[in-house]
């Protein structure tokens, strides 16, 4: 931004400009182009609310059918499939009143505890091996909606649900969305393995469901119901109907019912699509606690064996025969989807069940397993810091990457405007940003897998947004006379910094230069005259004299904010003042930071003892009167389970004040909720009861 005037006073003329910068619009394209990429990833950043098997039958029969690799062992065959999500997006094609129900066409895991729907003791539809298979008809739920037509009623089906005959809790049970159909490129699904990889970003409110039916052997059998299965008007024709479809994901996540196992948690997103297997390298690695990092664990019986044959991603050589040669297996389809680059353990568990059998040792177990990954929410089972100690880690050759690194950092926020074939993408949902580092990740797998070119346009403030430069200029030109003109220029660039302490390099500027010239010039006829007079010249234009002189200085200085002290003219600038090495403790994590306090210690003369104890060492008397202080976090599934959630006491008419759920903007008032859903908000709670003992009082 800047303004620049001229002006004329007589013979004097005057151009005067000051201008400022913050920030330079720039734009990327992210097109094709094989470069070569380093990935990490831990042990707790599977991909989380993309992977769904089908049914409990898929997820227990996976690891038998992949315990001959490359084939697999399976009669099951997915021969079509409609994926339901919530609909967020306002769209009106392809839209339903979906409702989604947890134990449809399930005959082994029955969510709900009505016995009127456990499966039967001789199952109507067994495989081979006697394992009853999925199908609407596996146990008595669906029979017993389509009974009554008017369980179809948007406005009756909710409340046939809860009460009477069913007496379903929601969203335990089922839910009721208006849902939306996913497009093929929305999805892909392993048709012999039986699961579902959603390509686009899941919300955690959002509700997932399918119907699909599949080949065993000879027989079909279906799950849920299609769009096309229900005709409109069925019971009214005025009235839109719903269909039933099988909940893979509900709008809460609970860790205590059956179907938090339908998510998978042994896939693993390297950021990288169209991957190239003969550029691409994997290893696992085991960080040791004081340090260092090795490929196999240091004690027990897999001390001497590659981590990458405990779990079962090195049983082949490059050939395909079943003989470990050390390298990744790579197996498209099956260990890694090369066109998104998401690798796929062949086991349920890597890091729990999978890894504690190998070991066989329950001292071990308690050591290396992270069972916790498996048994809880991903951010409940971070808190275990010290089992997160396995690191896949390896490099790959893609053409496209999910990640684009902008070159900058501290973009202004909103200032990003991202299109994919002229189709503005929406942040939070196609795509997020993180305006710090200048890191934008597309969530969309659509736009990546079509090859369309995707551009970004930013606004990069990066050397202006902390040091903001401006410039002053002043220049003069007086006219003595038709022949000699004088000029002088000023000019002033200075910087502002963020801060009064910058480092040595980023110095905060403040030069001026300061310019002096002189132009002559004037007719010389004589001049003329005189170099006619030589022989054999002849001259027919008009010659002239011309001087010209110029005179420019530079004085440096430096902005007067880093002047240790006022009316110095010394700045100061820091090689470290360490300040800038933070080290970020979570408060809310108990298990790192949080830790009982010492006894207040006596003085050397052991005047007024208040806290005798103080000298016991290795004594359970030590804590006599210590005060009970516990701290926790309550996970955000659990609260107010003692009412059930957002519910009251129906005498108190209350939500339980130690258990209620606290708004985002209770605390933050101006938060702006995106897309219209409530954050969560994970609070860190601490009781404290002064008169009471705490756990080592006698």
């Amino acid at each position: 931004f800047g303004a620049k005037t001229e002006l004329q006073f007589g013979r004097l003329r005057l151009t005067a400009l000051a201008a400022q910068q913050r920030s330079d619009q720039k734009n990327i394209q992210l097109q094709g182009g094989s470069q070569l990429q380093e990935f990490e990833v831990r042990a707790d950043e599977y991909d989380e609310n993309r992977h769904f098997f089908l049914s409990h039958y898929n997820r227990n029969n996976y690891e038998e059918a992949l315990e001959n690799l490359p084939q697999i062992k399976t009669l099951f065959r997915l021969e079509k499939i409609q994926v339901w999500i919530t609909n967020d997006r306002n769209v009106t094609e392809d839209v339903v009143d979906v409702v989604a129900l947890s134990d449809l066409g399930e005959p082994v895991r029955i969510t709900n505890e009505n016995p009127a729907y456990q499966a039967p003791l001789n199952p109507r539809f067994p495989d081979l091996d006697g394992e009853a298979l999925p199908d609407n008809l596996a146990n008595d739920l669906y029979r017993d909606l389509i009974a009554n037509p008017r369980n179809r009623q948007i406005d009756r089906v909710v409340g046939a649900l809860k009460g009477g005959q069913f007496g379903f809790q929601q969203p335990r049970d089922f839910e009721k969305v208006s849902a939306r159909l996913l497009s093929p490129s929305e999805f892909t699904f392993h048709p012999e393995l039986g699961f579902v990889s959603v390509n686009i970003n899941v919300q955690p409110d959002q509700i997932l469901s399918v119907a699909y039916q599949y080949s065993y052997g000879d027989s079909i059998y279906q799950v849920g119901e299609f769009a096309e299965d229900i005709p409109p008007g069925l019971v009214d024709t005025t009235t839109q109907n719903v269909i039933f479809t099988r909940m893979l994901k509900s709008s809460t996540q609970r860790v205590d019912v059956p179907e938090w196992d339908l998510m998978m948690k042994n896939v693993y997103s390297l950021g990288a699509y169209q991957v190239a297997p003969e550029d691409f390298r994997l290893r696992i690695f085991y960080e040791e606690p004081g340090g260092g990092e090795r490929q196999f664990l240091p004690e027990g019986n897999l001390a001497n064996v590659p981590l990458l044959r405990v779990f079962n991603l090195d049983r082949l050589n490059v050939l395909g025969d079943p003989q470990p040669d050390g390298v990744f297996d790579f197996v498209p389809g099956v260990t890694i989807n090369p066109q998104n680059g998401r690798v796929y353990f062949p086991v349920l568990e890597p890091f729990g069940d999978a890894l504690s059998e190998q070991i066989e040792n329950p001292l071990l177990d308690r050591r290396y397993v992270y069972d916790t990954l498996y048994s809880s929410t991903v951010i409940t089972a971070r808190e275990f810091a010290e089992f997160n100690r396995f690191v896949i880690r390896g490099s790959y050759k893609s053409s496209v990457s999910s990640e684009i690194s902008l070159g900058t950092f501290n973009i202004p926020p909103g200032s990003v405007r991202v299109t994919a074939g002229g189709q503005i993408l929406r942040e939070g949902v196609d795509y997020e940003i993180d305006y710090n580092v200048g890191r934008l990740k597309i969530l969309n797998d659509a736009y990546l897998n079509s090859g369309t070119p995707i551009n970004v346009n930013f606004e990069d403030n990066a050397l202006f947004g902390f040091q903001r430069k401006t410039m002053l200029a002043l220049r003069a030109d007086y006219e003595v006379s038709k022949n000699l003109q004088v000029g002088a220029t000023f000019l002033n660039l200075f910087e502002r910094p963020f801060t009064q302490k910058v480092n040595i390099g980023d110095d905060p500027i403040n030069n001026k230069v300061y310019g002096l010239d002189l132009n002559y010039s004037a007719d010389a006829p004589w001049l003329t005259r005189a170099v006619d007079k030589l022989p054999f010249l002849s001259t027919k234009e008009m010659s002239s004299i011309t001087f010209s002189a110029e005179a420019a200085a530079l004085q440096p200085g430096h902005a007067r904010a880093i002047n240790e002290n006022r009316g110095e003219r010394g700045g100061v600038v820091y090689i470290d003042d360490f300040e800038g090495s933070v080290t970020k403790l979570d408060i809310k994590s108990q298990t790192n930071i949080w830790t009982l306090a010492s006894v207040p210690q006596n003085d050397q003369l052991n005047r007024n003892p208040l806290f005798p104890e103080s000298d016991l060492i290795n004594d359970l008397r030590y804590g006599y009167n210590r005060a009970l202080l516990n701290w926790y976090r309550i996970d955000s599934d659990r609260r107010n389970d003692d009412l059930g959630a957002g519910e009251t006491n129906p005498t108190t008419g209350r939500e339980n004040p130690y258990t209620v759920r606290v708004p985002r903007t209770e605390i933050f008032p101006l938060f702006q909720q995106p897309n219209g859903f409530p954050a969560p908000l994970f609070t860190f709670d601490m009781t404290y009861y002064p008169y009471e003992r705490g756990p080592y009082n006698y």
